[in-house]
């Protein structure tokens, strides 16, 4: 049984911060449908009653004295967020999934700093999570799209994510993990960090790349890609986008000149990136890289 995946296995032990609202709740429930091993729930005052069997405590202190973890997912509203993640953060948990959006930017760079200051990890904000499929998921990707293969995929886009992996898995190509980065102008994890972590990993034959406008994560992940032994390809969304028009969120936006899906394309293109024209390209640039 393979039990290696990045950052993520069916052995990760998992609590859930902000278990009883009704998104953290439902989610929960189909985490553990997927097989994912969560362990407690933390809800400030929800001490002692439980959530689809998983107990909940009022911290996260108390939570991991009685059932040890190493990873969250955050389903906390993003004025208290920073202050969940400290307090995962003080509790040893070493991997941060944070679904929660609109955090301030000035927040999640903090989040960021003390997650590497402790040599902890934090995935997103406005991520829908990682997957390793078949062994486990933390977050709030719809499952059937995944099969367990070969294939990363990273992805600043939760829809395109799931659109992308869909079809991978329906032309019977299977995926090694997929993460969902998060779309906000800062992040804690980057592209060009995820992009490590599947080149180091023995079961990922090649890395898909989700990308869109805004910032410049496409364009320092390029100077990776260049060092890299595993094929990569991509599509970039946005090729439409207007200066200064937000796409969906704050972080797909186009500034000074900066950002845009073009310049991306011509970046990574010149890495050696093979670039699909729509999502639907995808496959067909990973059939033939796989064949190489």
């Amino acid at each position: 049984m393979r039990l290696m995946c990045i950052l993520v296995n069916e052995k990760t032990r998992i609590i859930v911060q902000g278990i009883t609202g009704g998104v953290g709740s439902i989610q929960t429930k189909l985490m553990l449908d997927y097989g994912s091993k969560i362990v407690a729930g933390v809800t400030p005052g929800k001490g002692g009653t439980t959530v689809h069997g998983v107990p909940v405590y009022d911290t996260v202190k108390a939570a991991v004295s009685e059932h040890p973890a190493d990873a969250s997912i955050l389903f906390v509203p993003a004025p208290f967020i920073k202050d969940a993640t400290v307090e995962a953060i003080d509790s040893d948990i070493k991997l941060l999934v944070i679904i929660t959006e609109h955090i301030p930017v000035h927040d999640t760079a903090y989040i960021r700093e003390q997650t590497e200051f402790v040599g902890a990890r934090a995935i997103g904000p406005t991520t829908p999570g990682i997957i390793c499929p078949g062994k486990t998921k933390i977050g709030i990707m719809p499952a059937n799209v995944f099969m367990e293969g070969n294939v990363g995929i990273i992805s600043r886009s939760g829809t395109l994510l799931y659109e992308i992996a869909g079809n991978l898995t329906l032309a019977g190509i299977g995926q090694s993990a997929c993460v969902g980065i998060g779309a906000d102008p800062v992040v804690g994890t980057d592209m060009m960090d995820i992009l490590r972590l599947f080149e180091e990993d023995e079961h990922t034959k090649l890395v898909a790349i989700v990308g869109e406008i805004g910032g410049v994560q496409e364009e320092e992940a390029a100077k990776f890609i260049r060092k890299m032994t595993k094929p990569v390809v991509a599509y970039v969304a946005g090729r439409v986008a207007s200066p200064g028009e937000r796409m969906g969120h704050a972080g797909a936006i186009i500034l000074r000149g900066r950002g845009t899906a073009q310049s991306k394309i011509d970046v990574l293109r010149n890495a050696g990136v093979r670039i699909a024209n729509r999502p639907s390209d995808v496959v067909g640039l990973v059939k033939t890289c796989l064949q190489c």
